[in-house]
């Protein structure tokens, strides 16, 4: 039978989504109600989402557009998805009806570098070899991780730390190094792998949204689309 929660309220109904950051706790016997509880998660954890954090996400983001600097993303799997479709939108979205001009390269999208750095090299290395070529101080790094823990992922957050890049982390699960690591962590409290990548594409779309406006001539914004 499909149960259809409120998703402003802060109790699951028992015998579904009944530990709290645990998704699924029980078996499911149709796709709808599946769904329901699914949609419930993602509304649950998307209020664990600290406001500050986004803040200074958006100011560091802004910080190194208006100064020229290079920003860089990477991640491993559907994250990398995400970091690459991140390129996509602080490239051409932000860019569109403002005066930014994002430098925003993603590390994850060249499978020629990528697979020759990780069979020559070590696979751990993939996204700092680059930015030992590509970044200098004052640079940017957006790490996404559903975990926090990916070895390459840790890496390359603290060697742009060491190295004099700001550094930004997506995480969720427990947070791992990369939360540890990174001057600002953006952190999903969820174990769900769909809901944490889900929810760190709508953190991404949300802070190129947001910076396009805050550039924008505020008539404009009403008659545009985001």
């Amino acid at each position: 039978m499909s149960t259809v929660h409120d998703l402003n309220t802060s109790t699951p109904e028992p015998g579904e989504t009944a530990v709290a950051g645990k998704f699924p706790a029980t078996a499911y016997q149709d796709a709808g109600s599946y769904f329901n509880d699914y949609a419930w998660e993602l509304a649950r954890a998307a209020n664990t989402v600290d406001r500050t954090s986004l803040d200074r996400a958006a100011s560091t983001l802004l910080e190194a557009y208006t100064r020229g600097a290079r920003v860089f993303s990477c991640g491993n799997g559907g994250s990398a998805a995400i970091a690459n479709h991140m390129q996509c939108d602080q490239v051409k979205g932000l860019r569109t009806g403002t005066d930014l001009a994002p430098r925003f390269v993603s590390l994850s999208s060249n499978v020629e570098v990528l697979t020759a750095i990780a069979n020559d090299l070590d696979y751990e290395d993939v996204f700092t070899y680059q930015l030992q070529s590509q970044s200098e101080p004052g640079d940017v790094l957006v790490a996404v991780s559903s975990s926090g823990r990916s070895p390459n992922i840790v890496r390359a957050l603290t060697w742009a730390r060491d190295n004099g890049l700001a550094t930004i982390a997506l995480t969720g699960f427990g947070g791992g190094g990369a939360r540890t690591v990174a001057d600002v962590a953006v952190h999903v409290d969820s174990t769900n792998y769909g809901t944490i990548e889900d929810l760190h594409q709508a953190i991404t779309h949300a802070l190129a949204q947001y910076l396009r406006q805050s550039r924008m001539a505020p008539g404009t914004i009403p008659s545009s689309v985001f």
